[in-house]
């Protein structure tokens, strides 16, 4: 079996207004301030960090992320996600042209933190990955995107 290789950045980057840190900054110190008000200091000095974090991964830009499946498994940059750990699967495209669904890969693995990993792809390999999986006889079962991720694309993130 040949391996087939693809990259994708890290996640889709998203334009933010000046506008947009503005109300970040609004919300958190109003938030802390309130916080301290009521006597919760700790509460206060985490949505100051929080904040900061966000602010600083708002204006991170993503990486390019190469993925690799081969005879072994799923290799994402330097991990290796073996065919064996890998509950199930699933290849979404937009065959309908009615709805703007993005080709994503779906694996559901072995882990307990984040067991659905959600992989961009192009549709050039998007069969190539389906075939490739079926032959290793993993399980297809079809998954979408959590709700959550929704949620939080609408939010700007």
């Amino acid at each position: 079996m040949e391996k087939l290789e693809w990259s994708a950045l890290e996640y889709e980057e998203k334009e933010r207004s000046p506008d947009w840190f503005w109300a970040l900054g609004i919300i958190v110190v109003t938030s802390s301030v309130a916080a301290i008000i009521y006597g919760n200091y700790f509460f206060g000095a985490l949505l100051v960090l929080s904040g900061v974090l966000l602010g600083f991964f708002a204006i991170k830009k993503p990486e390019i992320i190469f993925y690799e499946l081969n005879s072994k498994g799923l290799k994402i940059r330097k991990q290796l996600y073996p065919y064996e750990n890998i509950k199930s699967f699933w290849v979404q495209i937009d065959n309908t042209g009615e709805t703007e669904l993005k080709p994503l890969l779906f694996i559901k693995a072995e882990r307990l933190f984040m067991p659905i990993l959600s992989i961009p792809i192009d549709y050039v390999v998007a069969e190539d990955i389906r075939s490739i999986m079926l032959s290793k006889n993993v399980t297809e079962e079809e998954m979408k995107e959590h709700a959550s991720q929704k949620i939080m694309e609408s939010l700007g993130f």
